[in-house]
């Protein structure tokens, strides 16, 4: 996951999230190991499951590569493992959202904000997919979250932006439509 020069996350608008940031311990996670050329059914050599850290190795190079619905397969098995991990439902929710899985990307968006409100990348996450899940009235609110903690990014603003924008059309239209 690449950072911009200022520690933020890049990303695009109404994009998808293959080339977006995710938390700072994924960058360091992805170094530690190199192998990610585990192959499906093949395992860690435990006797047991496929290590869960190769399966979101793996699941994060098909994101990049544009595979989203499979690496949503592989990340969901490394989420089933490891359900507290931030990283792990991070790139969930991103391959979800690539896949347009948009309910399925907000609700991983929003088990991360629970747990860590603080989380702008999450809230911002969580602000792209709900629309898509026609409820951008909820986005809003956590697109301006996002935009509050990282005033500077400006795809957080424009994301809020466009929300609003569109909020605001649909007021339009109910009002002309009352009279």
């Amino acid at each position: 996951m690449s950072q911009g020069s200022d520690g933020g996350h890049d990303s695009r608008v109404g994009g998808n999230f293959t080339s977006a940031g995710g938390s700072d311990g994924a960058e360091n996670d992805r170094n530690r190991r190199s192998n990610d050329n585990l192959a499906p059914g093949e395992h860690d050599g435990s006797g047991g499951q496929p290590d869960t850290y190769l399966l979101y190795q793996r699941g994060l190079s098909l994101l990049e590569r544009g595979s989203a619905a499979a690496a949503a397969q592989l990340l969901e098995r490394a989420a089933a493992a490891e359900p507290q991990s931030r990283s792990v439902l991070e790139a969930l929710a991103r391959a979800q959202f690539d896949a347009g899985w948009y309910s399925a990307a907000a609700g991983n968006f929003r088990r991360i904000v629970e747990a860590s409100p603080s989380d702008d990348y999450a809230q911002f996450g969580l602000g792209l997919a709900l629309p898509r899940t026609s409820d951008p009235g909820a986005a809003a609110e956590h697109l301006a979250l996002a935009a509050a903690m990282r005033p500077n990014l400006r795809h957080y603003t424009d994301a809020l932006r466009s929300v609003r924008a569109t909020l605001s059309a649909r007021n339009r239209l109910r009002e002309e439509r009352q009279d």
